[in-house]
């Protein structure tokens, strides 16, 4: 059930868990996340990312969130890009699940714990995200969060070999 789905900030300790999703699934996130170095899906790979991430979060740039069901480890949320200037309160967001855990609900579930956080946490105005187009799991978890596509960006990220477009997506967090 996804009520037991829960997010929490990384730690260092999410390392190994999280390199063992990454390598089991190195092939079904292929077509959506860029390329990545052999020590990606090592749990020093990981710890070393982790512990950028964590920097990150001190310096109030992005708050990055492990997905627990059942208190495993089951994926990541983060929010990146953060801005939380009087002007711009915003940041981007960014999920995965691993491959063991779809289809359950818990990337939906995860993804408005996150918008909460954005919210109460980081008072944070507009949530932000981009999906690829053919990437359609991650586009209706979006919808159901209350986000709407808002534009394209042509020829933003090379994924699997190839320049891609991704469909960009927003929401008004008071809303």
């Amino acid at each position: 059930m996804p009520d037991r789905t829960r997010i929490r900030l990384i730690e260092p300790t999410d390392a190994a868990p999280i390199a063992e999703h990454r390598t089991r699934d190195v092939e079904a996130f292929r077509p959506w996340e860029p390329a990545r170095s052999a020590d990606f899906l090592t749990p020093q790979g990981q710890a070393e990312r982790i512990e950028g991430l964590l920097a990150g979060h001190r310096a109030g740039t992005v708050w990055p969130g492990v997905v627990l069901a059942d208190d495993q480890v089951i994926g990541q949320v983060t929010v990146g890009g953060i801005l939380s200037q009087p002007h711009l309160r915003r940041g981007s967001l960014g999920y995965w699940i691993g491959s063991v855990a779809q289809n359950q609900g818990h990337a939906g579930r995860a993804v408005g714990l996150a918008l909460r956080v954005m919210t109460d946490e980081l008072g944070l105005h507009r949530a932000e995200a981009s999906t690829n187009l053919e990437n359609l799991p991650s586009q209706r978890v979006l919808r159901r969060n209350g986000f709407s596509p808002y534009g394209v960006a042509h020829s933003a990220i090379f994924l699997d070999g190839s320049w891609r477009d991704g469909l960009l997506w927003e929401r008004i967090l008071a809303d």
